[in-house]
């Protein structure tokens, strides 16, 4: 305990890594906040339309979540390799690892869009039996897909941006574009100023606009303040045996992690699917409510992947093991505070949903299961996507997160929801407790410090 106490004595005296943790944490974390607030009012706006729509339109958007995981899987490990070279000062190297990660997470794009367009209720039939969330959430898709492919340009370039520093930008991009897509919505939903009524087809088309504003703002920064990811074609491809083999070595499984992660949370959906519309419902709220908090440790998470590659990709490996425990002791502070949080706000927030007391009641308990796991939910947070990972750690990233999502989460989404057919809320409660696996195994091998190296070394030497 004396121990504890003095290292978060010292993290506190340590201004410069403060300093350096607050610059990329809250620009990423306030980023995340704003896109919160956008999916926030878009449930609230079509919650105006009934539980239906709002299970259409959530269970619609797991496969806009499963795309988002595959880049954020691209992003962030070629952003482990961008962190390490930006530390090295090697900007050729980065701008190559712009563009194959450009390449890739617009090549995954297209193929999550073409069966969005082509069948959309056969794959809003994956999701669910109700024919009235297949109709709606089909005629969303079918629209919302179209943005992928900017949603994956802007994700990587905004993703590189960071590893060199450059987190304000986007921010204000972000806020940009979420007043952009907060107007539409409003605009298209309910047919005001003179549009049309279009319902769940009107958010879609708000969503569309605003990513493709986005993408375009991003590469208009990117390249008009000439930053260090502003590469020119020949400089972004064409790349050497040894730069693939380092590539695939450290983003690969990164790139796996996150999309076999995320068809097994995919698969809760399909779980949850099957309890009705009102289970549905009340874990879609729930969950926007807890991407309030959720984005403080994206943020920390973030800040934490970039500062220890920058030290790494610098040589200097004591002083990066030395900042992952500072970021620990954050975290737990920061933990605290949130949980705080989010039990204060939940029932103010419910309260704003057009819902039956049935469902608020449930989205209320969901929120306090999350609450109980949050410890061990963010502690994997700045572990995994950070620690972790900032290193090239990839491949046990990969075990941690896909087994405690197969082995550990699915199993009990089925058991408890068509099985034993528990509420909601128990069958959530079943599904975290996948994050206690994690956060055991990955503190283990937080201990083994097999994630302090120098990936620049390594590719140059």
């Amino acid at each position: 305990m004396v121990k504890v106490i003095e290292d978060t004595k010292d993290m506190i005296r340590d201004r410069i890594f403060l300093r350096k943790a607050l610059l990329i944490a809250l620009p990423v974390a306030l980023q995340g906040m704003l896109n919160t607030i956008v999916n926030l009012v878009d449930t609230l706006m079509i919650g105006q339309l009934g539980e239906t729509t709002i299970a259409a339109v959530g269970l619609a958007n797991k496969v806009f979540f499963v795309f988002s995981l595959l880049v954020f899987g691209v992003v962030s490990g070629s952003g482990v390799l961008a962190a390490q070279y930006w530390g090295n000062q090697d900007v050729k190297n980065i701008r190559k690892v712009t563009g194959l990660a450009l390449l890739i997470a617009l090549t995954g794009s297209i193929l999550f869009v073409v069966p969005s367009i082509i069948c959309p209720k056969i794959v809003m039939g994956i999701f669910t039996n109700s024919q009235g969330a297949i109709q709606v959430g089909a005629a969303y898709l079918a629209v919302a897909a179209l943005s992928y492919p900017f949603t994956a340009i802007t994700n990587t370039y905004v993703a590189m941006l960071r590893a060199v520093g450059r987190v304000k930008a986007p921010v204000v991009i972000s806020c940009m574009t979420i007043l952009i897509n907060i107007g539409l919505n409003y605009t298209l939903i309910f047919g005001h100023f003179g549009a049309p009524k279009m319902g769940a087809v009107g958010a879609a088309i708000a969503t569309l606009t605003a990513r493709i504003v986005e993408s375009g703002a991003i590469l208009a920064v990117t390249y008009g303040s000439k930053s260090p990811v502003a590469g020119k074609l020949g400089e972004l491809f064409g790349y050497s045996k040894t730069f693939i083999h380092q590539f695939a070595a450290t983003a690969s499984p990164v790139i796996a992690n996150e999309f076999i992660w995320g068809l097994g949370t995919t698969m809760y959906s399909l779980a949850y699917g099957r309890m009705g519309d009102n289970a549905v419902a009340a874990i879609t709220i729930a969950t926007t409510i807890q991407d309030i908090v959720v984005v403080l440790f994206q943020g920390l998470s973030a800040a934490t992947a970039v500062i220890l590659g920058n030290e790494m990709g610098a040589g200097k490996l004591k002083q990066a093991e030395k900042y992952a425990k500072n970021f620990f002791i954050l975290q737990f502070f920061v933990t605290l505070a949130a949980m705080g949080i989010c039990y204060g706000i939940r029932q103010n927030i419910i309260d704003l949903y057009s819902i039956s007391p049935q469902v608020a009641r449930d989205v209320n308990l969901c929120l306090i299961v999350f609450i109980l796991y949050m410890p061990f939910k963010m502690f994997n947070y700045v572990n995994v996507v950070g620690v972790l990972r900032s290193g090239g750690d990839t491949r046990m990233c990969l075990i941690l997160d896909t087994s405690g999502v197969w082995m550990i989460g699915v199993p009990m989404a089925f058991l408890g929801g068509l099985y034993l057919q528990q509420t909601i809320w128990v069958v959530y409660a079943m599904v975290m407790t996948e994050e206690i696996y994690k956060a055991v195994f990955g503190y283990i091998r937080y201990r083994q410090k097999k994630w302090l190296r120098n990936l620049a070394v390594e590719l140059n030497g």
